[in-house]
């Protein structure tokens, strides 16, 4: 009869309970049934068996067998002289009791090692490396789990072993050895003649695996290490100044039986042709971002992170290992490196099907120079079309991240938190795909190209390409939060012009933003002065006023007679009435433009803006724009429109309409010459000249003259200030 029992002591936070639950896994199987399950539910294990609550106590009281776990290679093992190590070793190996006769073969397999090489004392790091290899090739079979947990020896030429995060340095953190530690703690558990468990710690198993209230049980003085900052004792851990470390002993045992199942290996790829090379289950690079106290400090002293799965349906110990054993995370056609790489994997059907999160550990110093254990985030393993859009900036951002690198300290300081802050909204967008997260993604590339271009001397010495021009469309789309900043900001980054209409040479909006010179496959960076660039650190009115001032100086050189401007998406005409009002987050407005600007808008790339409208524009549609907006507007009007939109003749471009309102804000003088200039193309105006517009209406109405408008839009603004065709007849 199976039994499935809710296992509260286990959870997956801290490390030191998710660890402790693929150990009671991993015995019970081995020990009492091979067929025993386990699954994650409501942040509890549920342990599926023959054994009942009764049975499982009396199974690890009475029968468990703890796996023989040694480290000769370190001095506090107990195999060299050390008081309270070498007692602990000494016990078991002196021990009558039946549970502990591999764990006596084991020693003296250990201590065969050391006298082949004649050691006294701990060995220096070349006679470790060679003690380590005879250990890996003469222990037996079951204390070889225990060995591939703790340390890898590749086949690099510097003959150094490996080691995984989990288990420190080979078994040990610091002046901890986890090895000795937990022979000293089945020493306090078990009678080492008897193999009996004493009474003062049977109550601590059952609060250890299922909670239970048991007073005094952990009142052991001793430390856990990594993998239970909670416990770790210190400066502020109680309410004294101080606090010490205390564990409960079985949950120490059970989280060393657990970090067995973490198995490493050596392993070649065949694209890779270096040496072999560790390979540890859901082990990557740590990534400085995707949790609140994220800071580049962090991955310059800190291990590799670890992403432990947690799966919801019921799995055996055979298949659980099959999936420890692959522990595959693939982003595209590779590998995962880094966590940014496993959040990413973990949405995009990187992973193994069978598991529903991961918990993200890293192992960072604090504490002064304490590792531990932190937890750092969870992500769901479900499909995430959204994330699926980052594969267009994988190889930039590998480039970028491989520059920018923290431990290589050599970027300036607001490249490397640009990069912090792109993955942190990776992150996010990993966890849940909104077009919010996406738009926020956006921004934070958009900001990242905006420092690329300031830092160009670095860029250009680092190789790192321009990113403007080479997202999809499919960003504009999915980043589409249906606001009046999205709509505005998405047509200026649209637009471009056509300065040669034989050779379909376009001069894109982004070039006004940042260095830039295009080519056959996109855009370079442009290290010489370049005039263009009218982006600066002003605020959005006067940027958009510089940038049509050099747009309508460049089309007046191009000597076309017309206003070659050509658009990907048109703006709602309630949303350029809530801008020249002031009704919009202009600095948001900014960063969207940035992040826009970095979409390829080719030819194909029309009516973009038909899908949608803002709900500002949807609730004020008949809004009409100031009369000077409209006045201007229509000297502006792009080439080629239909038969019914279009005016009569062709307007001639005349930069001094726009001029007088950007720089001097003279309503009366810009109305004057627009009623001129259309009265000149036979369109006469209902007014002649206009007075009295505030001076930050007419900057803005200015302004918005780069946002593009459609047909309808047009229709209105001729009707507002055109005189009917009837009165010109």
């Amino acid at each position: 009869m199976k039994h499935c029992l809710e296992l509260s002591g286990c959870s997956p936070v801290p490390l030191a309970r998710y660890l402790k639950a693929l150990g009671v896994l991993r015995v019970v199987a081995e020990q009492a049934d091979a067929q025993a399950a386990g699954y994650w539910c409501l942040e509890r294990f549920a342990l599926q068996s023959t054994l009942d609550k009764a049975g499982l106590i009396h199974f690890f009281l009475k029968q468990y067998a703890p796996t023989p776990i040694v480290a000769p290679w370190n001095g506090g093992s107990g195999f060299f002289p050390k008081t309270t190590a070498t007692a602990a070793l000494n016990a078991i190996k002196n021990s009558k009791s039946d549970r502990f006769e591999k764990y006596r073969d084991v020693i003296s397999h250990a201590r065969y090692a050391i006298e082949f090489f004649n050691l006294k004392n701990k060995p220096d790091d070349k006679t470790k490396y060679l003690l380590q290899q005879r250990c890996r090739n003469t222990f037996p079979d079951h204390a070889l789990k225990w060995i591939d947990a703790a340390y890898v020896l590749t086949e690099k030429k510097e003959k150094k072993p490996e080691f995984p995060p989990l288990l420190g340095t080979g078994g040990n953190d610091g002046n901890l050895d986890f090895t000795n530690k937990f022979m000293q703690s089945l020493g306090e558990l078990f009678d080492m003649d008897s193999g009996e468990p004493k009474e003062e710690h049977r109550e601590a198993l059952s609060q250890s695996l299922f909670a239970k209230n048991a007073p005094g049980s952990l009142t052991a003085k001793a430390k856990i290490g990594q993998f239970f900052p909670g416990s770790a004792g210190g400066v502020n851990t109680t309410s004294g100044f101080e606090g010490e470390a205390t564990v409960n002993l079985w949950d120490f045992v059970l989280m060393l039986e657990g970090s067995v199942v973490f198995a490493s290996a050596s392993v070649k790829r065949l694209v890779d042709h270096s040496s072999g090379k560790l390979a540890y289950p859901f082990c990557v690079q740590q990534s400085s971002a995707g949790y609140a106290s994220a800071s580049g400090s962090d991955e310059a002293d800190s291990r590799p992170e670890m992403w432990m799965p947690l799966w919801d349906q019921s799995t055996t110990l055979s298949e659980l290992l099959a999936v420890f054993g692959e522990g595959r995370a693939q982003v595209g056609r590779r590998a995962a490196r880094t966590g940014v790489d496993f959040a990413r994997a973990a949405v995009t059907v990187g992973v193994d099907r069978g598991i529903a999160q991961f918990q993200r550990y890293g192992f960072q110093v604090r504490n002064g120079k304490s590792y531990f254990a932190t937890p750092l985030d969870r992500i769901k393993v479900k499909p995430n079309p959204k994330a699926n859009l980052l594969s267009e900036i994988d190889l930039w951002l590998s480039k970028l991240r491989d520059k920018a690198n923290p431990k290589a300290n050599k970027a300036p300081a607001s490249i490397t938190r640009a990069l912090l802050h792109i993955e942190s909204r990776v992150f996010d967008l990993c966890k849940e795909g909104t077009p919010q997260r996406l738009q926020n993604l956006l921004i934070a590339l958009g900001q990242c190209e905006r420092v690329l271009s300031n830092s160009l001397k670095w860029t250009l010495e680092a190789g790192i390409p321009p990113l403007a021009g080479t997202l999809s469309t499919n960003w504009l789309s999915e980043a589409n939060t249906n606001t009046p900043e999205f709509f505005l900001a998405r047509s200026l980054a649209s637009t471009s012009v056509m300065f040669d209409k034989n050779e379909e040479k376009r001069f894109a909006f982004v070039q006004y933003l940042e260095p830039l010179k295009p080519g056959k496959k996109g855009f370079y960076w442009n290290d010489k002065h370049d005039p263009d660039v009218q982006w600066s650190r002003k605020n959005l009115v006067g940027n958009l006023n510089e940038v049509f001032s050099r747009q309508l100086v460049k089309i007046t050189k191009s000597n076309l007679g017309e206003f070659p401007v050509v658009y990907a998406a048109h703006t709602p005409l309630g949303d350029v009435v809530a801008f020249i009002e002031g009704r919009v987050d202009d600095a948001l407005i900014e960063k969207i433009v940035w992040g826009l600007s970095l979409i390829n808008y080719d030819s194909r790339s029309r009516d973009l803006s038909s899908q949608s409208q803002s709900v500002q524009n949807t609730t004020k549609a008949k809004e009409l724009p100031p009369a000077i907006y409209s006045l201007m507007k229509l000297c502006f009007l792009p080439a080629n429109l239909p038969g019914d939109v279009a005016l009569d003749s062709k307007i001639p471009v005349q930069p001094q309409i726009h001029r007088q309102a950007a720089l001097a804000a003279n309503t009366e003088k810009a109305s004057e010459l627009a009623a001129r200039r259309l009265l000149a193309s036979r369109h006469p105006t209902l007014v002649q000249k206009l007075t009295g517009s505030h001076e930050t209406t007419i900057r803005r109405s200015a302004a918005a003259l780069l946002f593009s408008i459609d047909n309808s839009a047009i229709r209105k603004i001729k009707e507002h200030v055109l005189q009917p065709k009837e009165e010109n007849e």
